[in-house]
């Protein structure tokens, strides 16, 4: 028996650390949640450690479906999280990179480090540029990126960024907010029970 599709496809980007604030894994763990609960598949770097494994585990422990796409080099360093409804093992960066666009219906990003910020930044690249048209959300847990959005906003007082380019990118704090305006914006049905994350 062929289990139903996905209402939709998130594809995430985390931290492969938890950070030092318990609110960064409440946070994913109700991305996860959220995704789960309402039917979706949750799209990511195949991991199993930090805020990349405790929103994994909450898709799953929700009913939702984990697609991971994981270079070979860290299936080897044993971070691959075994347990995803799909596994991709892949040769390269872009190989993985390009596999989680194509399976994504929109992107968001939580708090991360340099592999969080690469991976946002490469498709809100290709998002100005017209490559896809899948809307980007970045989820501001505890003010995170606040000084990156500052930086930003200097980039565009400075004229080497646009007001428009700034808008392509779906600031905010809430949950259920941040992913309903996603799944929205990518023409998707709207998930109704908002009030249950």
């Amino acid at each position: 028996m062929t289990s139903a599709p996905p209402a939709f496809s998130v594809g995430v980007y985390c931290g492969s650390r938890s950070g030092v604030a318990e609110s960064f894994e409440v946070a994913a763990r109700a991305v996860g949640h959220w995704i789960g609960r309402h039917g979706g598949q949750l799209v990511y770097g195949g991991g199993q450690s930090g805020l990349m494994g405790v929103v994994a585990d909450a898709t799953l422990a929700a009913g939702g479906r984990v697609v991971g796409v994981i270079p070979h080099a860290m299936v080897e360093k044993e971070w691959a999280k075994r347990d995803c409804t799909e596994l991709h093992i892949v040769d390269s960066m872009h190989e993985r990179k390009a596999m989680m666009a194509r399976r994504a219906d929109a992107f968001l990003a939580l708090p991360g480090g340099i592999g969080t910020f690469e991976e946002l930044f490469e498709v809100w690249t290709w998002r100005q540029l017209g490559y896809h048209d899948k809307p980007l959300g970045l989820l501001d847990v505890e003010g995170y990126y606040q000084p990156l959005l500052q930086f930003l906003g200097g980039s565009v007082t400075h004229g080497f960024m646009s007001d428009w380019q700034m808008d392509l990118l779906k600031v905010e704090r809430d949950v259920p907010r941040l992913l309903q305006t996603l799944v929205q914006a990518a023409g998707l049905p709207a998930p109704v029970d908002l009030s249950q994350i």
